[in-house]
């Protein structure tokens, strides 16, 4: 993958994530409602960012 390139000079970089992420973890009750989800529009299906509402402890 490091080495791909497009026709019009794009270069790609990569990076290896060697950390080993806990299986089975699950997320606090109300987690996912109070999560906005913005989707790209470019491979809205892989590429989208999370956005957690501020909550005040």
């Amino acid at each position: 993958m490091a080495r791909a390139t497009t026709r019009t000079g794009l270069h790609v970089l990569t990076t290896i994530l060697d950390k080993t992420y806990q299986t089975g973890r699950k997320v606090i009750e109300g987690f996912k409602s109070n999560m906005t989800i913005v989707f790209d529009q470019f491979l809205p299906q892989w590429n989208y960012t999370a956005i957690p509402e501020l909550q005040v402890i």
